[in-house]
């Protein structure tokens, strides 16, 4: 079941990409102006990111070491960065040691086929699936589908989205547009159409809908005999993959197939287990603001008789490598995944996930999407520039990711990659001021036409600039005439000699 331009809200259109992609919404700009239209949305997000950032704040004030915690997670994950060609022949090492098979995809495309070539290759025609950020950054649900396989969704919230003909807009809650009474509908329109229907009477209180998720996906777990995950990190040392999370479906996709296949960006590598501990702490709490995850799933490859017996891991680069490559923007592959920066930004509040056009909403959306996917894109060109530069994503950041520097540097690089073959009016402006500035003989040249033009103008206002010096700035006031007299020929007439 894919996404399409189906809307189940009585509030205004929401965007309507392409059905199961991204593809097809509009840059930022233009794309937010659609979600701000959207009030209920807004109301929802609003009294969401609220609620979790002010536990975030009340569980981060009860360790006494946060900040040496958020340095530490730091320094870890650069330590990562230099050395990961290490980390991941470690890892891979000790994940085939322990009976775990390891592919390597250098993008999406050749991580989706790897999946459903194991999935072919046993006759499976449904697998269950964790909540993943990756699989969604590669469209692995469109593309089994494509192959005649169905992938179903059960976290709860990606549940909402998926029967929705949705698209997540939240790292943490991809549901988080919806209210209560928008996900009584879903259910009691789309949940017969795809398995177990929801029951009679179904109200909005969140028991009545959690029983009916629960009810709808039982009979789902139950005949899986294959899972697809992410993975929230890779222990090098151990090959141990980890999993957080919130209501048990994770634990159900890991224990009751027989065949488990997990894709994972080649970043979640963290070099041990005392590593682990750290961001264990600062995970939870800096994401759904509890001391710990209700969920903490670790397995280290294939024990007789206990969970899956074939146990597949997929080490996905698909841009990674690139980002890697940048001394500034590496420092966006340091994040957890935890959504702090989308629940403190006043941007995301307002506009919603959807308008970023990629599963990576908000501020970590803004500095990652546009290093994954390149800069051909006007989606991706616009979306550094989609921040105030206010800098609360800083602060809340578990692993000090420097969100401001980093969306400084992609908007220079945006405008360099936008420029190199035309460059624009300012650019040639520039270029002038330059040279105007490079000696004082040049300077002086300027100021001799300064001085002339001066002289035609006296007396007047420039008014209205004419093209091409016009703006939206300068139409609407008036510009003075250059002065007559400049400070060179007012220094020899008046100090010069003194």
């Amino acid at each position: 079941m894919t996404a399409s331009d189906k809307t189940l809200t009585a509030d205004k259109p929401r965007l309507t990409p392409k059905p199961g992609t991204w593809l097809g919404i509009p840059p930022f700009p233009e794309a937010v102006k659609t979600e701000l239209q959207l009030s209920q949305q807004r109301k929802n997000l609003s009294h969401a990111t609220h609620v979790i950032r002010e536990k975030r704040v009340l569980r981060a004030s009860e360790v006494e070491n946060w900040e040496e915690l958020r340095t530490a997670a730091e320094q870890i994950k650069d330590r990562v960065g230099r050395h990961l060609d290490k980390y991941l022949v470690q890892a891979e090492e000790a994940m085939t040691a322990a009976g775990v098979t390891v592919h390597w995809a250098r993008d999406g495309e050749e991580a989706n086929r790897i999946v459903s070539d194991i999935a072919k290759a046993k006759q499976i025609e449904e697998i269950v699936k964790i909540k993943s950020m990756v699989t969604q950054e590669t469209d692995l649900n469109e593309h089994l589908e494509a192959e005649g396989i169905a992938a179903w969704e059960t976290d709860l919230a990606e549940l909402i989205v998926q029967l929705g003909h949705d698209l997540p807009s939240h790292i943490l809650v991809p549901a988080i547009h919806r209210n209560r009474t928008e996900v009584r509908d879903i259910f009691t329109e789309e949940m017969g159409r795809y398995g177990a229907p929801a029951p009679e009477g179904l109200s909005n209180e969140p028991t009545e809908l959690t029983n009916a998720a629960r009810a709808h996906l039982r009979e789902k777990f139950l005949r899986a005999k294959m899972a697809v995950s992410g993975g929230n990190f890779i222990v090098a040392e151990t090959g141990t993959l980890v999993i957080v999370e919130s209501e048990g479906n994770g634990r159900m996709c890991l224990t009751l197939p027989e065949t488990l296949v997990s894709v994972v960006g080649i970043e979640k590598i963290v070099p041990t287990l005392d590593d682990l501990e750290v961001f264990l702490k600062l995970l939870p709490r800096s994401s759904t603001g509890e001391r710990m995850n209700p969920y903490t799933s670790m397995w280290t490859g294939v024990r007789p008789g206990d969970g899956p017996q074939d146990l597949h891991v997929v080490l996905l680069d698909n841009g990674r490598s690139d980002v890697l490559a940048d001394p500034v923007g590496r420092a966006a592959l340091r994040c957890i995944r935890c959504s702090a920066c989308l629940n403190i930004c006043p941007v995301y509040e307002r506009a919603g996930g959807h308008a970023y056009g990629s599963p990576y909403p908000g501020p970590i959306g803004a500095i990652l999407n546009p290093q994954l996917r390149g800069l051909d894109s006007k989606v991706d060109q616009a979306l550094p520039f989609a921040s105030t530069l206010c800098g609360a994503c800083n602060e809340v950041c578990p692993v000090k990711i420097p969100f401001t520097d980093i969306l400084v540097h992609l908007r220079n690089k945006v405008v360099e990659h936008k420029t190199a073959k035309r460059p624009t009016i300012e650019q040639g402006l520039m270029k002038s001021t330059t040279w105007a500035m490079s000696s004082g003989s040049h300077l002086e040249k300027v100021h001799w036409g300064s001085r002339m033009a001066g002289r035609v103008f006296r007396e007047r206002w420039l008014g209205p600039m004419p093209m091409p010096l016009a703006s939206r700035w300068l139409q609407a006031r008036d510009a003075e005439p250059p002065p007559s007299e400049t400070f060179r020929a007012w220094w020899r007439t008046h100090r010069e000699g003194k």
